[in-house]
């Protein structure tokens, strides 16, 4: 049973990982430049605290102020490499998220969102899904 199988409506919730050292070292031969923004990304993640590996509903809606410091952890990983976030809303347990800057169009936006936002605002207690707006 999940964690979220008590919880009515639910949806299943896939834990989120990181990419394996095999799996960049597979990437970094066919795209160096895109295995190093993907570990760079990684390693920030992982030292701005971001160990949550799946979601946990609490019940509880988050508490607003702690999603706000979450999205500005992931705001300042992301402008590093020109990019940026803002909070859009929180509705209920999803917190919706508009990214920017180099962010928009980029291919691997949809990694970021995945294994560096999703990764540190998941963490906050409450948030069960992070969506980003267009």
């Amino acid at each position: 049973m999940s964690r979220n199988d008590n919880a009515p409506d639910s949806h299943p919730v896939s834990p989120i990982r990181f990419f394996t050292e095999e799996e960049l070292d597979a990437l970094e031969l066919v795209d160096p430049d895109r295995a190093y923004r993907i570990a760079r990304a990684q390693a920030m993640a992982e030292r701005s605290g971001a160990h949550v590996l799946a979601p946990v509903s609490t019940g509880a809606p988050p508490d607003a102020e702690k999603v706000r410091e979450a999205v500005e952890g992931v705001r300042q990983i992301l402008m590093r490499d020109g990019g940026d976030i803002e909070l859009v809303d929180i509705q209920g347990s999803t917190v919706r998220v508009h990214m920017k800057g180099a962010c928009v169009g980029c291919p691997n936006s949809v990694l970021d969102l995945k294994n560096v936002v999703e990764k540190v605002v998941l963490a906050v207690a409450g948030v069960v899904k992070v969506e980003n707006t267009f």
